[in-house]
């Protein structure tokens, strides 16, 4: 649909079948559009029990590849039908704090992006961390700049030839990802 087409067929309370450009195809009620960001939010789960909780989606109308209009409802803001979990609210807004945290540490401050890249490859494989520019790998051998097989430092000698070997891996892999550009 042409994210540009007006708002008018958006109208408060009118009940949709849509399909989506991700092939889902569902129905909602229309809560209010939002025109300038170009988003619809929907609440579904009207047919099936007007009783039970219903799911609210928020929806880019680029993404609608089409809809039919199914007619017009009672406000869909009515508040004695309206219910918010909160506690589930919270627990997945604490879930993503904690990923967005995590995911952040895992960035390296300072670094290059070939270091990032050694980081990376290592964590598939073996616990890590950033300690400012060192890698610390499961908590005992560091690889420091400019993190070659020689730059390995630490822990038992098992732990140690395991970090040179995937680090000697990867650094193979960068080159042939590199040369070949």
């Amino acid at each position: 649909m042409d994210g540009s087409s007006g708002g008018d067929e958006f109208a408060v309370g009118c009940l949709l079948s849509i399909k989506t450009t991700f092939g889902d195809e569902f129905e909602g009620q229309i809560i209010t559009y939002d025109r300038p960001s170009n988003i619809l939010v929907l609440q579904e789960g009207l047919k099936s029990n007007p009783q039970s909780r219903r799911n609210i989606r928020l929806l880019k109308a680029n993404y609608i590849k089409e809809f039919t209009f199914l007619g017009q409802s009672e406000d869909p803001l009515d508040l004695k039908k309206c219910y918010l979990d909160l506690n589930s609210l919270q627990s997945k807004e604490d879930a993503a704090v904690r990923q967005a945290e995590i995911d952040i540490e895992r960035i390296g401050v300072g670094v290059t992006a070939e270091a990032q890249s050694i980081f990376d490859a290592l964590s598939k494989t073996l616990p890590v961390r950033w300690d400012k520019t060192v890698i610390v790998v499961m908590n005992e051998v560091r690889v420091s700049s400019p993190y070659l097989a020689e730059s390995v430092t630490g822990g038992t000698s098992a732990a140690n030839e395991r970090v040179r070997k995937v680090l000697e891996l990867e650094r193979k892999r960068l080159q042939t990802r590199g040369g070949g550009q």
